[in-house]
């Protein structure tokens, strides 16, 4: 029998270490399984009310511009003043954007465009706020504990996305849409507490004013930073054609069948996949070679990709089918393959999350962390949003099964492509961070 030494677990130091870092994790914890409810709610009431795919992609990427935009700009704004106030002005926003989406269902008076607008606001306004959360953490603690925040991050984003859609799920078919943004709304408030209990945190070394002289700052230390900048490219190859979240109600609906159930359980299962690659994490906090780590984590997610798409290929195909296949009626064997392989895909993104962000608020002076964190929040954010674009349009012209099944080799040929001709990224050593 297999046994873990407890060095093979999380590393919860940070918790001790910095009591206003665990308020802020406990807040973004609770208030983003909040979101999650709200983002997959969102997806299934767009389906409900148009029967369309496309229109359904379209939510990510109508939020597109706006969300690079409050990105960058959020970012320079947590180079310039107190973040800890840049982060609860932002959190406000995307509050109120939410208890309006409640009161619409609630009132019956909501439309697809009403979904789409606010879904861009909340997005828009959550940017910022992730920027900033993320530029405050190496402000909390030491940067020994950097790669343990970062796992716990991915324990956050595994309850979130492992809880959430599958609870969004349940609660869209049994209580509806009013009740599930209404949870969001309650849940949100936690964030505040995390938020309002931290110090003052304002920027150290030269300030610069929000502005196009201050992006272009940014800009021109991106430019002398190998590291961070192909760590962005991965990521972006990775998310633009490795995520087929906006096919999933498709998927439950037509091809797997299970309905608004079965989108949940793929949601949740990529997210499964976050939270445990996280609570083993100790190994993988304490190898130093993150660029390497990166690359292959990003190439098993690679794999990962391809196989869920020939999953969907033998669903459409009627294997291992039980006959007919709709919203009530699922073909559980392939929905069981297609959730272990996505646990896969999501473990394998989380490890090079660990990683990337723990590269990121190491190597990156304190003074343009802001507008790094920034961009980097529109990299891990925007790459989605173009991948929802992807699968959407790939899906509409050919088939469910064909996007990721294309999108998992060209991952591969990127990864494989970008790291070789940049061999220094491979020789990075956490010891020595250089951006």
């Amino acid at each position: 029998m297999v046994r873990l030494s407890r060095d093979s677990f999380i590393d919860l130091r940070p918790f001790r270490a910095s009591p206003a870092f665990a308020r802020l994790w406990i807040g973004s914890t609770l208030s983003g399984l909040g979101g999650q409810l709200t983002i997959v709610a969102v997806m299934l009431h767009v389906y409900a009310l148009t029967q369309d795919t496309f229109a359904v992609s379209m939510i990510a990427v109508a939020g597109l511009v706006p969300m690079v935009l409050a990105g960058l700009y959020g970012g320079m704004l947590a180079d310039a003043f107190d973040r800890r106030l840049v982060a609860l002005i932002a959190a406000t926003v995307t509050f109120a954007s939410t208890a309006l989406l409640a009161t619409l269902a609630w009132a019956s008076l909501e439309t697809v465009w009403w979904l789409y607008a606010l879904s861009v606001i909340n997005s828009a306004a959550n940017s910022i706020v992730q920027a900033t959360k993320s530029a405050i953490t190496p402000r909390l603690l030491s940067r020994e504990f950097l790669p343990a925040a970062a796992a716990l991050q991915g324990i956050t984003v595994g309850v979130m996305v492992m809880a959430g859609p599958a609870l969004a799920g349940i609660l869209v078919a049994t209580a509806g849409y009013a009740w599930t943004y209404s949870i969001d709304v309650v849940l949100m408030l936690s964030l505040f507490l995390g938020l309002w209990s931290l110090p003052s945190i304002k920027p150290e070394g030269a300030i610069v004013r929000p502005g196009l002289e201050s992006l272009r700052d940014g800009m021109r230390f991106l430019r002398t930073a190998s590291n961070i900048r192909l760590q962005y490219l991965l990521d972006i190859a990775a998310m633009t054609f490795g995520q087929p979240l906006a096919l999933f109600p498709a998927i439950g609906a037509v091809l797997l069948g299970g309905g608004p159930i079965t989108t949940g359980v793929l949601t949740a299962s990529y997210a499964v996949g976050a939270f445990f690659s996280s609570l083993f994490s100790g190994p993988i906090g304490r190898y130093r070679h993150h660029g390497l780590g990166i690359e292959r984590a990003i190439l098993v997610y690679g794999a990962s990709v391809i196989a869920f798409g020939l999953v969907l290929l033998a669903a459409a195909l009627g294997m291992l089918s039980p006959g007919t296949v709709d919203a009530s009626h699922a073909n559980f064997a392939l929905i069981t393959i297609a959730g272990l392989l996505l646990v896969i895909a999501g473990g394998a993104d989380n490890v090079s999350a660990i990683y990337r962000s723990t590269m990121m608020q190491s190597a990156v002076p304190d003074a343009i962390r802001g507008r790094l964190q920034g961009i980097f929040i529109v990299v891990v954010s925007g790459g989605p949003r173009v991948g929802a674009l992807y699968v959407g349009v790939l899906a509409s012209v050919t088939s469910l099964w064909f996007p990721p099944l294309l999108g998992g080799f060209l991952i591969i040929g990127i990864v494989a492509l970008l790291v070789r001709r940049n061999p220094r990224f491979r020789e990075y050593d956490a010891a020595h961070p250089e951006p």
